[in-house]
């Protein structure tokens, strides 16, 4: 239900993971410049969530009543902050992680939105879902100063409370000094102990959860 929307990003992710207003974006290669001579310059590198273009998502597979074949239940918010660092030896800094805020997803039924938020996620309660970046692997080296990147970005998401690690196959373009792309993870309702929607106007609802992050992450202010 959450397909989150890394690319924790984590992008993640893989997200998504605080906050900032970004600075004006570098160039591209002074980008990757930046995060490649990390290890010679002792500087760390730190990205945020940029003011655009970034959204999480989740996708269901549903069986409604009213229509005779499965189809994707989906839900979207475009609030999330947060961010990730790069320390001196090219690891992620204790200080990385990504926050969605779940109390504004919304998908195309509004009967649905008010079901997941009050009886599923319990957004009262637990209003953020977060992704923490641990681990890269696939990156690149040295990271191209532009053009397309995957990877695979280790991390510990909570939802509802709980906290698991989750692999997030990450998708990401360094342009223009801007690093998009999309981070996506599976898994389940019983891994974060959520209660699958139970309702007349529902025949089914899949085990399985789609996460997506949509990201659009800029160099922040004074890295």
């Amino acid at each position: 239900m959450l397909r989150f929307g890394v690319a924790l990003s984590a992008g993640l992710v893989i997200g998504a993971a605080i906050v900032t207003l970004a600075a004006p974006p570098a160039r591209s290669s002074e980008l990757g410049a930046r995060i490649r001579s990390v290890s010679r310059t002792h500087a760390p590198v730190h990205l945020v969530v940029g003011p655009k273009y970034n959204s999480a998502r989740y996708f269901v597979r549903e069986q409604l009543a009213s229509i005779n074949f499965p189809s994707d239940a989906v839900g979207v918010t475009d609030d999330v902050s947060g961010g990730i660092s790069i320390d001196d030896k090219g690891q992620i800094g204790s200080d990385s992680k990504f926050v969605v805020d779940i109390t504004k997803l919304k998908s195309d039924r509004s009967m649905r939105d008010g079901y997941i938020q009050h009886r599923t996620l319990q957004t009262d309660q637990y209003p953020t879902v977060t992704l923490v970046p641990k681990q890269f692997q696939g990156l690149p080296s040295p990271i191209p100063d532009s053009g397309k990147v995957t990877f695979t970005l280790l991390g510990d998401l909570t939802v509802h409370g709980v906290t698991r690690p989750t692999n997030w196959a990450v998708t990401a373009y360094l342009r223009n000094g801007e690093v998009r792309g999309t981070a996506s993870t599976g898994v389940t309702f019983d891994d974060f102990k959520l209660d699958k929607p139970k309702v007349g106007s529902v025949l089914s609802v899949a085990d399985s959860i789609h996460l997506v992050y949509d990201f659009d992450l800029v160099p922040a202010s004074g890295s």
